[in-house]
């Protein structure tokens, strides 16, 4: 996905490729969370098995923060696909700054579903994904950067359907322009529903699953992803919230006419 080109960026056919690419990284990151436990230990508040000076959080909030303030000083919150879970503690880049054209709502990035993503990653995903339920001290570190990678790369997703609303709005202004002078959320989520695209995601994602979820030179051993798992986040939790981005981008498009 080319930013520096708005035309490309908001084609619908590019936007679906870079989503189906999206699949691949998430599908191997929740491999990659599959050989450790639950570990609520790195979730946990304050814990006081883990004193962190000077922070009030859980063990991944901090990680989290801290790769975030690196990150931000190498220009990844520039990109317009970037979305940060702690946007109040993001530096200035080192790197000069890259002046991409304005392809999104000026206030697309107060549209923010990380505080959500995060819950929901924490209470539904990390169960499904785990290798058992318990804790691993030995492997805090390597479980806080698993559930980094898997919470950035569900956001950068569920972040896309900005681009998708765009793309949608720009191919029918008089619809979209009636339906949120209306505020006809009923009609909004109507509109941007493809039932046969939905469809074809979840039918692929099966595929990919029963392919990536299993070590090809033992097909009888243990199955890191399930296809019943991963439909069950994309289509309860990925799609669903997906969705809530694009309606409330939306909500606010004609702020911008």
């Amino acid at each position: 996905m080319d930013f520096l080109k708005p035309d490309t960026v908001l084609d619908l056919k590019n936007i679906r490729d870079e989503l189906v690419r999206m699949e691949d990284t998430i599908i191997f990151n929740f491999i990659e969370r599959s050989h450790y436990p639950t570990c609520p230990t790195v979730y946990r508040e304050n814990d006081p098995a883990l004193k962190i000076p000077d922070f009030s959080g859980s063990f991944l909030d901090w990680a989290l923060m801290h790769l975030e303030m690196v990150q931000s000083q190498i220009r990844r919150f520039e990109s317009p696909d970037e979305t940060p879970f702690f946007p109040d503690k993001i530096l200035a880049p080192i790197l000069p700054s890259i002046n991409y054209p304005r392809v999104l709502a000026s206030y697309s990035p107060q549209v923010n579903y990380n505080d959500k993503i995060k819950d929901v990653y924490i209470k539904q995903i990390v169960p499904l994904v785990s290798k058992y339920d318990g804790d691993s001290w030995e492997n805090l570190g390597s479980i806080a950067s698993r559930d980094i990678e898997c919470l950035q790369s569900l956001s950068r997703r569920i972040h896309f359907g900005k681009f998708v609303a765009e793309a949608k709005f720009q191919a029918d202004r008089a619809l979209y322009s009636k339906l949120i002078k209306e505020k006809d959320i009923e009609g909004l989520y109507k509109s941007i529903t493809n039932e046969a695209v939905e469809e074809k995601i979840l039918e692929r994602l099966c595929v990919k699953a029963d392919v990536y979820g299993v070590d090809p030179t033992n097909k009888e051993g243990q199955r890191k992803i399930t296809p019943e798992y991963l439909v069950k986040i994309y289509k309860e939790l990925v799609i669903p919230l997906t969705k809530e981005v694009e309606i409330e981008y939306l909500l606010r498009r004609l702020e911008s006419e």
